[in-house]
């Protein structure tokens, strides 16, 4: 029975990192009881086949790679050094750390391993834009700091709120740092709308947040319906409409996301959640409690429903958490109308039948979102998938692309461009109610202002640049893109932010094919071993 738990990916994966010989070459032949791949026979620009999408949660550029390609390395953390010609980013200057604007005594403060539990920040659509104060950017400890409880967070409550201004370097997030040395680093890639992670999980297989159906939306009287749909745009966490384990605060969305055109297409493809599988059935309605746990023992609930954007859309719900009927369905159309909890993924890949598109959303635990992740368990979730993919034949043909929902509030210093404007009640980048001056709004939809703050975003592939740092601008909407091209599927339209996003393309060489493999440890992010097969 497939579990709800990674415990048997750490399995397979440990057999990975114990032994690179294990990983099957470019030319080997398909193996005995594997399905032939079907995902290679769909028409494609690119020689890429399979693009998976690690879609995780709540982190800013600077947050993760503000220092980068440089770490403290101090005594018992995880050292770092980057390779000979690394690349710079636009990154923290001596000017940002010792002279911010956020205040001489507010700049960017450094957290160790040993602070990788912090509280969640303030990151709505509104304070947001407060925070970038017409992109001066010196308000983020004002309007989107939230100062983390002494008894919960002992580690980082004297900070206060300078909190907010806290970055990572590689001797936390050692994996993310890795894969960049290895692969392609983009630093110029941005939420597409401000705000929390049901915009940016919409943005990331639509690019399309307005057209909010509100007469499929329940008020529980709290009032935050109201707060999250504006100029029926969502900007808030409501819950989706079409899914049991939703809370009474939900809405649906008309429109097409990409699910749709896939189908239309008959191209394989799914988004597989941690905790998606039911935990019980209570009068025909799923019940979602399951719980994994954190490197340090807590548990967390797997599943949260408002980081699932398909099942805002009636066309691609999976309403009762149905599973599919068998392995060989994954990718299909059936009784998941692709939507599976998130061990069906590797269950199907194994069997050869790994679909063309996969998002993959890790459990609550393992989704570095501050207040019930971490950066370490996040590097264990990312490195195990990605060391699992390299020991299939399918690999060769593989793109992953790993991306963040939204900035969780954490300081950045690069105010993106502002491509599409907004003037709802809910904007105020530079005045109340002004998010620019809302003309040529896409669509003519309100609250929908963006780009929004910067994001990290990294491919690992064997037709990955390495040790490249990109600074093409790109957003959360550039992932749809890329399937549209590479499929050679229609635009969204309608409003989609399709229609802006920049390439994904600049990260690759598609001339020139790797046979190397870089297989991490998933505990400390280190390098195992880098192959040649």
């Amino acid at each position: 029975m497939i579990r709800n738990n990674l415990r048997w990916m750490a399995a397979i994966v440990l057999c990975a990192t114990m032994s690179v010989a294990t990983v099957p070459s470019p030319m080997l032949a398909q193996q005995g009881g594997r399905n032939q791949d079907q995902a290679a026979s769909f028409p494609t620009t690119t020689p890429i086949k399979h693009l998976v999408v690690i879609f995780q949660e709540n982190v800013s550029f600077d947050h993760y790679f503000g220092s980068y390609p440089n770490a403290a390395n101090l005594d018992g953390e995880t050292a770092w050094t980057p390779a000979a010609g690394t690349p710079t980013v636009n990154g923290f200057s001596p000017a940002l750390l010792n002279n911010n604007p956020n205040g001489a005594e507010a700049g960017p403060v450094r957290l160790s391993p040993a602070q990788n539990y912090t509280c969640d920040q303030n990151h709505d659509y509104t304070p947001e834009q407060q925070a970038f104060d017409s992109g001066l950017m010196d308000k983020f400890p004002e309007f989107v700091s939230a100062p983390c409880s002494a008894s919960t967070y002992p580690l980082v409550a004297p900070l206060g709120a300078q909190v907010v201004m806290g970055y990572y370097d590689g001797n936390t997030v050692s994996a993310l740092w890795n894969y960049a040395q290895n692969y392609a680093l983009n630093d110029s890639s941005f939420d597409t709308n401000f705000g929390p992670s049901t915009p940016g999980a919409i943005n990331v297989v639509s690019g399309m947040t307005g057209n909010a159906d509100l007469k499929h939306s329940i008020d529980d009287g709290s009032g935050d319906l109201e707060a999250d749909v504006v100029s029926d745009s969502v900007v808030g966490d409501p819950d989706p409409y079409w899914d049991d384990c939703g809370s009474p605060d939900q809405t649906s969305l008309k429109g097409q996301n990409i699910g749709n055109l896939l189908n239309t297409a008959r191209i394989t493809w799914g988004w597989f959640q941690g905790g998606f599988n039911p935990s019980a059935t209570v009068n025909g309605k799923a019940q979602c409690n399951t719980t994994t746990n954190r490197l340090d023992g807590t548990p967390e609930t797997a599943y949260s429903a408002h980081h699932n954007p398909f099942e805002y859309y009636q066309s691609t719900a999976n309403v009762h958490h149905a599973p599919p009927r068998s392995v060989a369905e994954i990718g299909h159309a059936g009784a998941a109308n692709h939507q599976y909890d998130l061990a069906w993924f590797m269950a199907a890949a194994s069997a050869g039948n790994l679909p063309a598109v996969s998002y993959l959303k890790a459990n609550r635990a393992q989704d570095g979102h501050p207040g019930n992740s971490s950066p370490l368990d996040e590097a264990q979730f990312i490195t195990t998938v990605i060391n699992f993919l390299q020991t299939l034949p399918e690999w060769y043909s593989t793109a992953v692309v790993i991306a963040w929902d939204d900035s969780d509030g954490w300081y950045d210093h690069v105010a993106g461009p502002i491509v599409n404007q907004s003037t709802s009640v809910a904007d105020n980048l530079n005045a109340p109610g002004a998010c620019g001056i809302g003309t040529n709004s896409l669509a003519g939809l309100q609250s929908r202002c963006g780009y929004g703050p910067r994001l990290p975003l990294l491919v690992v592939s064997p037709y990955a640049r390495r040790n490249f740092v990109d600074h093409t601008i790109t957003d959360q909407s550039s992932v749809v893109r890329f399937i549209e091209d590479n499929w050679g599927l229609p635009r969204i339209g309608g409003g989609s932010f399709d229609a802006y996003a920049g390439t994904l393309n600049n990260m690759f060489d598609f001339s020139a094919l790797r046979s190397d493999h870089v297989v991490l440890n998933p505990r400390t992010g280190a390098m195992v071993k880098s192959s040649q097969p």
